[in-house]
């Protein structure tokens, strides 16, 4: 018998339109013209000063190559909570430990189609977290293309003005987002003691 390393193949959970699981797929067949609502996340990471981790998508991914985007953004595994979705995926796309993340859009839905004709259709719960260390950073290159820390209000003044091009989930997602959804402002910090 010959042994095989490879990959084990990603899945993605398919949705009825109420969002309840009805399934699963392999996620390079997925994406397509007819592309089944499934569950998703986004995340956006601020570091210790407020500002955003902005990346950009590696240049040979299916949907939306070499666009710029939130931090991070993929499929939770079949059982595995979009919270920890998160944590994995960061760590894998990006090389990242993350503090204080939460959940601030938990309902976000979108369908968005691009010029080619392939559609994203996701249930997407959105995310902020705290960068825990920086010198972690490590994109991956397969996934990150090139990365940019970025003034939070001045990002989503641009983004809201449409002189920022982003991915489409990403523009929104800033619409949706409160003006200020930095972990410390969404979340109240602990009182000294």
């Amino acid at each position: 018998m010959e042994e095989t390393n490879a990959a084990p193949v990603e899945q993605v959970v398919l949705l009825d339109d109420e969002g309840r699981a009805i399934g699963t797929a392999d996620k390079a067949a997925v994406h397509h013209r007819d592309t089944p609502l499934h569950l998703a996340f986004s995340c956006y990471v601020f570091d210790r000063a407020g500002r955003l981790l902005l990346t950009r998508r590696a240049h040979d991914k299916r949907t939306w190559p070499g666009v710029w985007t939130n931090s991070c953004c993929g499929h939770p595994a079949p059982g595995e909570s979009p919270l920890e979705a998160v944590v994995r995926r960061t760590r894998q796309e990006l090389g990242i430990e993350l503090e204080r993340l939460s959940v601030v859009l938990p309902d976000f839905r979108y369908r968005a189609v691009m010029e080619d004709g392939t559609v994203e259709h996701e249930v997407c719960p959105v995310h902020v977290a705290v960068l825990a260390d920086p010198a972690t950073l490590a994109p991956d290159p397969a996934e990150v293309a090139e990365h940019a820390w970025v003034d939070w209000p001045s990002f989503r003044a641009d983004v809201l003005a449409g002189s920022r091009d982003v991915s489409p989930w990403c523009r929104l997602q800033v619409e949706a987002l409160p003006a200020d959804p930095r972990p410390d402002a969404v979340v109240p910090a602990a009182a000294p003691r």
